[in-house]
């Protein structure tokens, strides 16, 4: 049997969803499904992720039981700073003293892991990484 994660759904407050749907175009995902309480976006791997706007009045704890965060991966180092940017041209910090190196992740010497991370309004971890040759 082969598998491969098809789609994740994240359940957030409907006066949020913009936010989502502005981070995952700049991300340069291709939007599948855009509704008053829902929006759907997708990865050129096949991969979505679905934001849906109902919820109950209870905050998320990335460090509780559940999923901690999710990871968008990038395809350079600048992709990872363009990112930074973004973010804190919409005052959105960086998490973690990110932007940076994780040679404890990377796969080798010249290799690196390369992130920045982000909350969400909703307080959902996101993660912009790169993983692959070090790039000056």
């Amino acid at each position: 049997m082969e598998t491969t994660l098809y789609h994740l759904q994240v359940n957030v407050r409907p006066e949020n969803l913009q936010f989502y749907r502005d981070v995952m175009s700049f991300l340069g995902w291709t939007t599948l499904m855009d509704q008053d309480q829902f929006f759907g976006t997708g990865a050129s791997n096949g991969a979505s992720l679905w934001f849906i706007g109902e919820v109950k009045d209870t905050p998320n704890d990335y460090d509780g039981p559940g999923v901690n965060h999710i990871a968008i991966g990038a395809g350079s180092q600048a992709d990872v700073d363009a990112t930074t940017a973004y973010l804190r041209g919409r005052g959105i910090p960086a998490l973690f003293e990110t932007p940076r190196h994780r040679p404890e992740f990377s796969q080798g010497p010249d290799q690196t892991y390369y992130q920045v991370m982000f909350k969400s309004p909703d307080h959902v971890l996101f993660e912009v990484v790169y993983t692959g040759p070090k790039q000056a």
